[in-house]
């Protein structure tokens, strides 16, 4: 065992080495660029000797409108669905002179995620399937030279490994700003360890983005972060995808086939299994009625073994991904989501622009979206007879279903556009990138 002296020895060596290291990427970040790559902010009167005689504390850049900020977001890989549908629509949206977007994909190998990544983005793929893989120290290096030379202002990763691996590696390369993410309120249930290290690298974060009051709650109580950096950022829906439906009339073919679907990815936070049983229960008293479940995922076996099992394989079908979800939306009467946990749900906002009433569990944000009586019915989560009670009433009182599916369309154009998602990250990137400038002029 090395006696602690020879530690401390080390200890200062490895410190010294670090302050180094971070005024040359500051020297770097502020004194060389090109046309491409101009810096956001420019320090005036900062000359070589300014980078060589001072310690850290004193390189203080100087704010001038000079150039957008490149924000580095970094996700597992693409899907077509959840979270990697709104970074997809949030890139593409980004006002170019304000944001310019890297994206880094912790595998991103896979054939989907290079058919969805956008082609006007710079993009690194790591190839990471287990962090603790030697493997992973080559990817870091890679990682670190990719925001050396994309000159990244702001890391925001959205996922929790990604936020282990980047966090520590911008921070050794003096990227400027790093943001967190959240936009659920499940418990992690993650072992002592990472919730430590989950906690303590959360301290290094600049703000915080969530999708609804109730994520921000959990975000405070959970990760212990101060209020004031905590920003809430609803959902955006691609509404231009939903001009063009026709607003729904529930009083024409009152003898026509109904139809109660819900679009969701097969996973056990879903609680899909509820949305079965509960058709189990409906399937005799509306004779003709039709269950689909767009979405896949890994509980696919497990929900067509309970269809086959409840002899609904006649009425209740798993559609698999569906492409064209404002065109599956047209064809339902009632949408339903009965989520054991949600943020602020995508498909909800889908439902509401479609113009169809819900019914959707009491979790999490939904409250924020889904006004009761008034846009939907609330149900209580993993209550399979309150579930089936509020579709059979939507599906006998027409009126009441059009009048919820016209107030929830008028919101949704109202609020949730993706437009005004990405107004509100330019303006969240700009706050957390001045204020650090101008804790930087304090110190």
């Amino acid at each position: 065992m090395w006696p602690i002296r020879k530690i401390r020895q080390l200890q200062t060596a490895l410190a010294t080495r670090l302050e180094t290291r971070q005024i040359g990427n500051l020297r770097e970040r502020y004194t060389l660029h090109d046309s491409r790559h101009k810096p956001h902010f420019v320090p005036e009167n900062l000359s070589q000797s300014t980078f060589l005689d001072a310690g850290p504390e004193k390189i203080v850049p100087t704010k001038k409108p000079y150039g957008p900020l490149h924000v580095c977001f970094m996700i597992d890989k693409l899907a077509s669905a959840g979270i990697e549908l709104q970074l997809l629509l949030l890139i593409k949206r980004l006002d170019r002179s304000r944001v310019i977007p890297c994206l880094c994909f912790l595998n991103g190998t896979d054939e989907q995620t290079r058919a969805l990544e956008p082609a006007d983005c710079p993009v690194i793929r790591l190839g990471i399937h287990h962090l603790c893989r030697t493997s992973s120290v080559l990817a870091a290096l890679r990682l670190a030279s990719f925001f050396r030379r994309e000159r990244i202002d702001v890391l925001h990763p959205l996922f929790l490994d990604s936020f282990f691996f980047g966090a520590p590696v911008s921070k050794m390369v003096g990227v400027p700003c790093l943001a967190g993410f959240r936009v659920d309120t499940a418990n992690w249930n993650m072992i002592p360890m990472h919730r430590w290290t989950n906690r303590l690298l959360r301290k290094l974060t600049d703000g915080t983005v969530v999708n609804c009051e109730a994520c921000r709650r959990t975000v405070i109580a959970d990760w212990r972060l101060p209020v004031e950096t905590v920003t809430i950022i609803p959902n955006g829906v691609d509404l231009s995808r939903f001009v063009a439906l026709p607003e729904k009339s529930f009083s024409k073919n009152e003898s026509a086939p109904k139809r109660v679907g819900v679009v969701a990815n097969l996973r056990p936070v879903k609680n899909l299994g509820l949305f079965i049983r509960a058709a189990s229960r409906l399937a005799a008293s509306h004779p003709g009625l039709q269950f689909d479940i767009a979405g896949e995922g890994a509980c696919r076996g497990e929900l067509q073994s309970l269809i086959d099992s409840l002899g609904l394989h006649d009425c209740v079908t798993l559609r698999g991904t569906v492409s064209d979800i404002p065109a599956f939306l047209q064809t339902l009467d009632v949408a339903v989501l009965c989520s054991l946990s949600e943020g602020s749900p995508n498909a909800i906002m889908e439902y509401m622009a479609a113009g169809l009433p819900t019914v959707v569990s009491d979790v999490g944000g939904i409250r924020e979206l889904i006004d009761h009586e008034v846009t939907g019915l609330l149900v209580p989560p993993n209550d399979e007879e309150r579930l089936a009670g509020a579709i059979d009433r939507l599906l006998r009182d027409r009126a009441l279903a059009e009048g919820f599916g016209t107030m929830a369309r008028k919101r949704a154009f109202a609020e949730y556009g993706v437009e005004a998602q990405a107004r509100r990250y330019e303006e969240f990137y700009s706050r957390i990138y001045e204020r650090k400038v101008t804790a930087k002029q304090v110190e």
